[in-house]
């Protein structure tokens, strides 16, 4: 597996720079992706230099300049790095609030699904905006790591609990690590890691992710 960064998932967090977006004038898909071609122009940068810069595919990319797809938010907030523009506040995970006493609530099964072709997401508690951590579960379609482009790799940190199935988590400076049911790990999620599954079944897993 080679060095690099994939396309999904997990929390990053962002240098305040660029114009900066009130949470009311957070973007639906069509300006958004109207905003990141138009910087993406300005910089001179092609789809490819771009998605390459974002650590995403030229293709997923070129969907969400074009609303064809509806991205995870740190997606778009390594897009935002990448075309120095601050994250729009509606997908922005930010620890600080004046809130207190928040709750979500996802039933089961009706998480928001997240494709990528080495895993099945389905995010949960997605209605609130300003939280540090991320949590989903996961499907491991992977079985083998060279399924993977690039090591996933996304500042933070990383707790992972397996719920079915068997898996072998390999990790950029430890041996692979092969879990069951009922196993857990926490780890630096900047250091590039990939899951594969090893049982007959698809492994499931709850991921919280957590910002810092």
């Amino acid at each position: 597996m080679a060095n690099g960064e994939s396309e999904f998932m997990e929390p990053v967090s962002f240098e305040d720079e660029g114009p900066a977006m009130d949470a009311a004038e957070a973007p639906d898909g069509t300006v958004l992706g109207k905003m990141i071609r138009e910087a993406r122009k300005e910089k001179g940068l092609t789809l490819e230099e771009a998605a390459k810069a974002a650590g995403i595919g030229r293709s997923t990319l070129s969907k969400i300049e074009n609303n064809q797809t509806k991205p995870s938010f740190e997606i778009i907030r390594r897009l935002m790095q990448t075309l120095e523009l601050q994250t729009p506040q509606l997908f922005v995970q930010s620890g600080q609030s004046d809130i207190s006493g928040r709750r979500d609530y996802t039933r089961s099964g009706l998480g928001e699904p997240q494709e990528t072709p080495t895993y099945s997401h389905e995010l949960l508690c997605t209605e609130l905006t300003s939280k540090s951590m991320l949590p989903y579960i996961s499907t491991i379609k992977a079985r083998d790591v060279s399924e993977f482009e690039n090591w996933v790799r996304h500042q933070g940190e990383e707790f992972m609990f397996v719920l079915s199935g068997e898996l072998t988590l390999y990790t950029e400076h430890y041996r692979p690590l092969h879990m069951k049911a009922g196993d857990s790990v926490y780890y630096d999620s900047g250091m590039g890691h990939g899951c594969v599954s090893t049982s007959e079944e698809d492994a499931r897993v709850l991921w919280v992710s957590l910002e810092r």
